[in-house]
């Protein structure tokens, strides 16, 4: 995923986690024909969107995303790559990103499990969230249960 931050603060891409014991908030960014939100929280730097499309998604920049630098079409097709889910979009005539039918999950050669269709996934304290897509950890060594942090043996990191 994108790695810098978002621009304003509410939002950065550091690597996941709480602000204050807190969920850091999804940023969105509006453009003309489409809206990419994005959650900090759960982006593991795939980079997927900065080399799918840099004129869209540039981390040296600020606001690092600009929906308004390519065709809504084609971020949209860009935002799907995002493994973890941790991209998203609604275009302006409201439509977003159909789950992928049937869900699918495959596991990584590292181990992680990468899932796709129509998710309500819980975390350890409890909170829902829904999605299309996620990456959650497949070895147990995650501080970020259930998701992958890449801190264990699945993150690639050899625990």
């Amino acid at each position: 995923m994108g790695g810098g931050g978002a621009g304003g603060g509410t939002g950065g891409a550091g690597g996941g986690g709480t602000l204050g014991g807190r969920r850091r908030p999804v940023r969105a960014y509006p453009g003309d024909g489409i809206t990419v939100s994005f959650d900090a929280e759960v982006c593991r730097h795939a980079a997927e969107c900065v080399h799918g499309l840099p004129s869209v998604f540039d981390t040296a920049k600020r606001p690092w995303i600009m929906p308004d630098a390519a065709e809504p079409g084609v971020i949209a097709e860009v935002v799907r790559r995002c493994p973890t889910g941790a991209l998203t979009y609604r275009s302006a005539d409201g439509g977003t990103e159909a789950p992928e039918r049937p869900t699918t999950v495959r596991r990584t050669a590292d181990g992680r499990l990468l899932l796709r269709g129509q998710l309500r996934i819980a975390d350890a304290g409890g909170e829902v969230r829904e999605t299309t897509r996620a990456m959650l950890c497949g070895c147990g060594g995650s501080a970020g249960q259930p998701y992958c942090d890449r801190s264990g043996a699945c993150g690639g990191h050899g625990g």
